[in-house]
């Protein structure tokens, strides 16, 4: 077999696949959801406001239960064992998570209460 009369390699032609390759990232680029950062307002205690004389409002967060004024409470009665002790639902409401109690928990309890129409919640140390 003579050299000189053997078909010389064709050379693969990368074009298609760099354009597939670009299409697939316009596509994924296209087709994803970027995340949206989501902020929870959270009013912190100032120690400079004016002197409080209502009745107290504390809602002691611990990792499985909620305390209101020192006394147990399941999460789902929480708004309604509040209600007595409130005039208006913008009275403010003071929250203080316990040690080591994730953040998720403290978020939960302010949705519970959010979502009974409290709308003045302050956290606290």
């Amino acid at each position: 077999m003579d050299l000189s009369s053997a078909r010389p390699r064709r050379r693969i032609s990368l074009t298609p696949m760099i354009d597939v390759v670009f299409l697939l990232l316009v596509f994924f680029m296209l087709a994803s959801r970027f995340g949206m950062d989501m902020q929870v307002p959270l009013v912190t205690a100032s120690g400079g406001g004016s002197a409080y004389s209502g009745p107290p409002r504390l809602v002691q967060i611990e990792a499985d239960s909620v305390l209101l004024n020192g006394v147990a409470s399941a999460d789902s009665l929480l708004a309604d064992q509040l209600a007595p002790l409130m005039e208006t639902p913008t009275d403010t409401v003071i929250l203080r998570a316990g040690e080591a109690v994730p953040l998720q928990r403290l978020v939960d309890v302010m949705g519970t209460l959010n979502a009974a129409g409290l709308s003045n919640l302050v956290v606290v140390d």
